[in-house]
């Protein structure tokens, strides 16, 4: 049986991991954050779809459904190791903070604005052709819009709490992946996240975006100020959440 890292092992892991990706080309970063985007939409769409089928049942049966078809998605990420936006928080700074290196501040923003840009892209670019006329199953429209519209109208501030819980959360997924030894422990690990994601008070700015694009797209009740206030709020809290209350924290730990 193996036995867990310590979290200072954690923290070198996650610091070798940070140095691969930041010193990714390119190329390799606008792929990589082109295929997350569009892997995303996968959970998006299982989603929606389990809801339609479960129309005649109650509200928090379809919403717990949900949330177990949306999280594969987030399987599909980690094994395929596609990155978004906030997964890239911890163990890029890691890499910065074992290397002492600030100097690598200029990668690390380059890594965090491709990947940002290339996951709404690629994600956009998969919900724009899905949202096409008869490319969905009967009813995954109407649940999508419905997705979208909630997320729509929420206040700024909600949002903002959301962001930092989600940002938080999956940030937290970060440092999980590196104290797991085995596979099936990271596909665990990621499919709790992805199933937390949907049914808890957390907001991905990559996912709830898309969402909000999706039903865009869809001809939802959504106007292009909801979508951009969205990517500004969430995106701020995403910030606070994964940098300052998971990745500080557990570099803290490692090198206390």
């Amino acid at each position: 049986m193996s036995i867990a890292p310590t979290p200072a092992e954690a923290f070198q892991r996650a610091a070798n991991e940070g140095q691969r990706r930041l010193d990714q080309s390119m190329i390799e970063l606008i792929a990589t954050g082109f295929i997350a985007g569009l892997t995303i939409i996968f959970g998006m769409v299982a989603l929606g779809t389990v809801e339609a089928l479960l129309t005649g049942a109650s509200h928090g049966t379809r919403r717990i459904a949900g949330a177990l078809a949306f999280a594969p998605g987030v399987v599909f990420l980690v094994v395929g190791r596609a990155e978004l936006f906030s997964e890239n928080f911890f163990d890029p700074v890691a890499t910065i903070v074992d290397r002492r290196n600030l100097g690598m501040i200029g990668l690390l923003f380059r890594l965090w604005s491709v990947t940002f840009l290339l996951n709404l892209l690629g994600g956009g670019f998969f919900a724009w052709i899905l949202s096409l006329e008869g490319a969905l199953p009967d009813g995954a429209p109407a649940a999508l819009t419905r997705a979208a519209e909630e997320i729509a109208g929420r206040g700024n501030l909600v949002f903002f709490v959301k962001a930092i819980s989600g940002g938080a959360l999956v940030t937290l997924l970060s440092f999980l992946l590196q104290a797991v030894n085995t596979v099936n422990s990271r596909i665990v690990m990621a499919y709790m996240v992805g199933f937390l994601l949907t049914i808890g008070p957390f907001d991905h700015v990559v996912v709830t975006s898309l969402h909000v694009l999706f039903g865009i797209f869809l001809d939802a009740r959504v106007a292009i100020w909801d979508l951009a206030r969205c990517l500004l709020i969430v995106t701020a809290g995403n910030l606070v959440g994964g940098l300052g209350l998971v990745t500080l924290t557990h570099i803290a730990q490692a090198k206390g």
